[in-house]
């Protein structure tokens, strides 16, 4: 017993000695740890002193003048970039860079500029972009010209007279003109760049023969006023044996018969054209007859006309919505006044009215602006963009005039057609009654409008996060180099106050750290 309890006793001893040098050992740990945390404060609050004392004025003017300089020029740069390809730069580079990272798109797109992106957008969604005849063209050498010779400016773009000459050779051309010398002169007339090169072979056909597209050219082209266009057309239609020209000759002259005043004689024109020829639907006869049956303020034959275009089958167009918006609020608009609307609330009628109103803009958000005179009208182009900016300036050219005859209609347009963009908030991602607005709207009618014409853009671009953040930057920087230039002892305080704040929260953190310190220790020496 006696040698058992002296083991034990032995044991115990050992025990203790090894927890006792346990304790010293975590003792001098948190000790010298506590000096270390104390000794680098020090430390910090040391250098932080000497650098402030050793900093100048001059030192500060030139460290904000150096951002002032560096931020304005970045903001040159974002601003010019934006400018040319309508996003920014940093935020381009940023996306393309980390989305493929976190699983996003392919860079190889989204590092293309937006100009770019439309047209590889232009070739990929063909549907939403189609360019098509304007069905309400004006005559080159009666309109267009005359227009030039006026102002001195183009009214179409080398793109627009492009895409017409390619139409002029679908329509007038077949595989067997080679075999008569007439109309192989005017296959290669159709492919000439220079005006006065066609007028001559034109010309020359007609020495030849009687040629049809001979006399076609030379109405659209040389003759200079309407009259003497009527009359080269008769002479055509005379000559005509080719479907697509007896179509469009008549269709022309239908059109010469309306700008001359005979409107009636106009309507019937279409009317039999349209009976004899309804498969020729690519020619949108039935809009010239709708912009000619408004002159005539016979609103029952639009509505019948509407009735059969207006469907939802068949494609839409910004006459067909306006036209419809029209009818609609020509039955309430005379008596209309937002201020007891807004009292009472909507009829029924009204309530129409509005909806058609908005799907009209949906379809179309650029007509409003030119229907209000917000945005000056200029002569339309050959060929449009559905949705586009120039399909809103050849309906506003010809359709504001009945706009105005309706009372109270652009009033009833203009206290409502800015609800639409309430309803649809992000247009180029869903859309409320049509497909969301395509995106390439605006490379397509910058290629279609002359340079001189602002084109309308919608959405409306905002100027990018970056450009907004460099300029407040850049302004920021420049007025702080300017007040320490004038006042150095005071801008001098404080920024050594600034910079004492800045470093106030490490000062905070190594506090806590060290009133955390011996709470941690005596918990880990009672587990102990």
């Amino acid at each position: 017993i006696h040698t058992i309890i002296s083991q034990l006793a032995v044991s115990s001893v050992s025990v203790i000695k090894m927890q006792a040098l346990r304790s010293c050992s975590f003792l001098i740990c948190a000790v010298s740890t506590r000096a270390l945390t104390c000794l680098s404060t020090l430390c910090v609050s040391s250098t932080v002193s000497m650098f402030l004392n050793t900093l100048t004025p001059k030192f500060y003017v030139a460290l904000t003048g150096t951002s002032s300089l560096i931020s304005g020029l970045i903001l040159i740069f974002e601003w010019w970039y934006f400018r040319k390809y309508g996003t920014s730069f940093i935020e381009q580079v940023s996306v393309s860079h980390l989305r493929p990272l976190l699983g996003g798109v392919d860079s190889s797109v989204s590092t293309l500029p937006l100009t770019l992106i439309g047209v590889v957008l232009f070739s990929l969604s063909p549907a939403e972009c189609k360019v098509w005849r304007n069905p309400l063209n004006l005559f080159r050498g009666a309109e267009y010209n005359r227009y030039t010779w006026v102002t001195g400016r183009e009214p179409l773009t080398y793109y627009d007279m492009n895409l017409s000459a390619q139409d002029h050779q679908t329509f007038f051309t077949c595989d067997s003109d080679h075999l008569r010398p007439a109309d192989a002169i005017m296959q290669k007339a159709w492919r000439e760049r220079n005006p006065q090169a066609r007028i001559s072979a034109a010309h020359e056909a007609l020495e030849l023969e009687d040629c049809a597209t001979a006399y076609i050219l030379l109405a659209e082209e040389e003759a200079t006023t309407i009259m003497e266009a009527e009359r080269l057309f008769k002479q055509a239609l005379k000559a005509g044996e080719n479907t697509n020209v007896l179509v469009y000759i008549k269709r022309r002259l239908a059109m010469c018969s309306r700008k001359l005043g005979r409107t009636r004689e106009a309507v019937k024109m279409m009317r039999d054209l349209m009976k004899e020829f309804p498969l020729l639907s690519m020619f949108n006869i039935h809009e010239n007859l709708l912009e000619s049956l408004l002159e005539l303020q016979n609103y029952a034959d639009v509505q019948a006309v509407l009735a059969k275009y207006d469907d939802i089958s068949l494609p839409k167009s910004a006459t067909i919505c306006y036209t419809a918006a029209l009818l609609k609020a020509r039955a309430v608009s005379d008596k209309f006044s937002p201020e007891a609307a807004s009292r009472r609330g909507l009829s029924t009628a009204e309530m129409n009215a509005v909806e058609a109103i908005h799907r009209a803009v949906e379809f179309n958000p650029h007509v409003p602006k030119y229907l209000l005179e917000m945005k000056s009208l200029i002569l339309p182009p050959e060929h449009i963009l559905k949705r586009g900016d120039s399909e809103a300036i050849a309906y506003a050219f010809f359709h504001l005039q009945h706009w105005k005859r309706v009372e109270g209609a652009l009033n009833l347009l203009h206290c409502t057609w800015e609800g639409t963009f309430r309803m649809i908030p992000y247009p180029l991602e869903k859309g409320h009654l049509f497909y969301p607005y395509p995106i390439c709207t605006e490379t397509a009618d910058r290629e279609l409008l002359p340079m001189f014409h602002e084109v309308s853009v919608y959405p409306k671009k905002e100027l990018p996060f970056f450009i907004l953040f460099t300029a407040g930057l850049c302004s920021f920087t420049a007025m702080l180099a300017l007040l320490t230039h004038q006042f150095p002892e005071l801008m001098g305080v404080f920024a050594k106050a600034f910079l004492s704040t800045l470093f106030a929260p490490l000062n905070f953190i190594m506090e806590k750290v060290e009133s955390i310190l011996p709470s941690s220790l005596w918990h880990q020496l009672t587990r102990i």
